[in-house]
């Protein structure tokens, strides 16, 4: 068994539910990148992957994360999966996402890579689900590092396979996607992603300007804390950047 998630923390997160059931182990693949936002045309072909590179590298420039663009490799990631696959017929994939728009494109990323393996690839999407908080109190997670690790305990009975159709439907969605190659994509509900322009969070970092002077990072970090539709700071920032220039 393989579980692949998109998010650091959820690594650390699946080893603590590995360790309250047995029967769930097995190796834990992250994903890195981010496919909710930036340039994705043509993004299988050496072109589009070094455009998204570069945008990525221009946002990082000068940042805490500068380092970090080398070691995000997430082809290789996915060639090495398949070798895995290859090499052992047995081996099965459990596909873990949240209810967020970062999770649903990295799936929609790896779905045209693992259509050959139909059969042998499930999902557990927590769309919608209800989950017990550690106060006891019953709420609906958008992201898996919100839900308590002896919850997944339940969840892990949502497995099922992605069907054939599923294999032929989502990748034309994602293709879709890249044509409209926007710069911020959206989840509006189950597993629908729209495009939206570029300035799309433009106005929820002004709503945390003041007319005093604030360290930039303070911006940002009120403006994540305070919104509702999450995205990284990397990309903030960014933004923050573009509306002084």
């Amino acid at each position: 068994m393989i579980h692949l998630v998109f998010n650091q923390v959820e690594v650390e997160l699946m080893k603590k539910v590995q360790e309250l059931d047995s029967s769930l182990e097995g190796e834990i693949l992250f994903i890195r990148d981010d496919y909710a936002v930036g340039p994705i045309e043509n993004i299988y072909e050496p072109e589009g992957y070094q455009k998204r590179r570069d945008w990525w590298m221009g946002l990082l420039e000068g940042s805490p994360y500068k380092d970090q663009l080398n070691i995000v490799d997430d082809k290789l990631t996915v060639h090495n999966l398949k070798k895995e696959l290859e090499e052992n017929k047995e081996e099965i994939i459990w596909i873990w996402m949240g209810q967020n728009q970062h999770d649903v494109c990295g799936y929609y990323w790896l779905m045209p890579q693992l259509k050959a393996y139909q059969g042998r690839v499930m999902v557990l999407y927590m769309n919608n689900l209800p989950f017990i908080n550690e106060k006891g109190q019953i709420f609906y997670p958008s992201w898996l590092s919100e839900i308590q690790p002896k919850e997944f305990l339940k969840a892990k009975k949502l497995a099922r396979e992605i069907t054939l159709s599923e294999f032929e439907v989502d990748p034309d969605e994602w293709n879709k996607l890249m044509l409209e190659n926007s710069m911020v994509r959206l989840l509006e509900g189950g597993k629908k992603i729209a495009s939206k322009d570029v300035d799309y969070y433009d106005a929820e970092i002004l709503k945390n300007i003041t007319p005093e002077w604030q360290k930039a990072t303070r911006v940002i970090s009120n403006t994540l804390n305070r919104m509702n539709v999450k995205t990284r700071d990397v990309f903030l920032m960014w933004r923050l950047k573009e509306m002084i220039n």
